[in-house]
C-alpha cells in the first residue's frame, strides 16, 4: 500500500513536471516569434539596397537573402515607396522670357496679310496651337502677332520631346480641355497643358514632360504687336497658345510671326 503523503508528492512532481514543459513551449514560441521579426527586419534591410524604379511602370524584383521569398514592386504601387519615390520627375524649370511690343500695327498686318500661313482666324470658344519645335541651326525661337479689334489669350509652353521634324504645324481645338484630351488620347499623356483663366493666367501644375514658359493671359494684341522671344532650354517643341475660349461671341483674326535666330 501507498501511504496518502507519498500519493500527493507524486503528483505534486507531476504537476511540477507539467508546468515546466508549458513553460519552455511559451518560451519556445517567443523565441520564434523573436526570429521571424528579425528575419522580417533583415528582409526590409535588404529591399532597401536596391536601387528603385527609373519611370512608371518599372518592375523591381526582390528576393531575401533569408527567406528566399520574391517580392515583385511596381512604380504604380504605394509599397514602391519603400525604395524612394522615382515615379514623379517634374521639368526642370523655364528662364523667363523676354516679352515687348512695338506700335507699327499697320505695316505688320500688310505684311503679313500678303504671306502665306501668317493669317487665321480663331473662331469663338477655340483654342489655336502652334507648334514650334527647336531647329538644330538656332539657339532661340521668337514670335509676333496682332489682332482685328478684339484683344486674345496668349501663352507659352515647351514640350521635352525629342524632334523628328522641323515643320511648324497649326492644332485647332474647340477649347483648353478638349485640346488636353485629343493630346491624351494621340499621345497617352496626362494633362498635358492645363485648362486655365485667362484671365488670371493659367496657373496649373504641368506633369510629365511639360515646362510653362508663359502662362495664358489675355493680350491687348489689337493696340499693339505683341513680341517676344526665349532661349532654347534644349531640344523640344514650343506650343504657342492663342487662346479665345472665353469669347462666346466673337472670332478673332490673327497675324503672327514665328521664326528662329542664331
Amino acid at each position: 500500500m501507498v501511504s496518502p503523503v507519498t500519493e500527493d508528492a507524486t503528483e505534486d512532481k507531476q504537476k511540477a513536471a507539467g508546468a515546466g514543459e508549458a513553460q519552455a513551449s511559451v518560451e519556445q514560441e517567443l523565441l520564434s516569434a523573436d526570429q521571424t521579426q528579425i528575419l522580417s527586419k533583415n528582409s526590409l534591410v535588404q529591399m532597401a539596397k536596391y536601387h528603385g524604379p527609373q519611370r512608371s511602370g518599372d518592375i523591381v524584383m526582390i528576393q531575401s537573402e533569408h527567406t528566399g521569398a520574391v517580392d515583385i514592386l511596381s512604380a504604380d504601387l504605394e509599397s514602391a515607396d519603400l525604395l524612394g519615390d522615382h515615379r514623379g520627375v517634374s521639368p526642370p524649370l523655364m528662364a523667363p522670357p523676354c516679352i515687348w511690343t512695338f506700335a507699327k500695327m499697320k505695316e505688320f498686318k500688310s505684311k503679313l496679310g500678303k504671306e502665306k500661313n501668317s493669317r487665321l482666324v480663331v473662331k469663338r470658344g477655340e483654342v489655336v496651337t502652334i507648334r514650334v519645335p527647336t531647329h538644330p541651326e538656332g539657339k532661340r525661337v521668337c514670335w509676333e502677332f496682332a489682332t482685328d479689334d478684339y484683344d486674345i489669350g496668349f501663352g507659352v509652353y515647351f514640350d521635352w520631346t525629342p524632334v523628328t521634324s522641323t515643320d511648324i504645324t497649326v492644332q485647332v481645338s474647340d477649347s483648353s480641355e478638349d485640346e488636353d484630351e485629343d493630346e491624351e488620347d494621340d499621345e497617352a499623356l496626362e494633362d498635358p497643358v492645363p485648362a486655365g483663366d485667362v484671365e488670371r493666367g493659367s496657373r496649373s501644375s504641368l506633369r510629365g514632360r511639360y515646362g510653362e514658359v508663359m502662362p495664358v493671359y489675355r493680350r491687348d494684341s489689337h493696340r499693339d504687336v505683341q513680341a517676344g522671344s526665349h532661349d532654347y532650354p534644349g531640344e523640344g517643341i514650343y506650343l504657342l497658345k492663342f487662346d479665345n475660349s472665353y469669347s462666346l461671341l466673337r472670332n478673332k483674326t490673327l497675324y503672327f510671326h514665328v521664326y528662329y535666330t542664331s
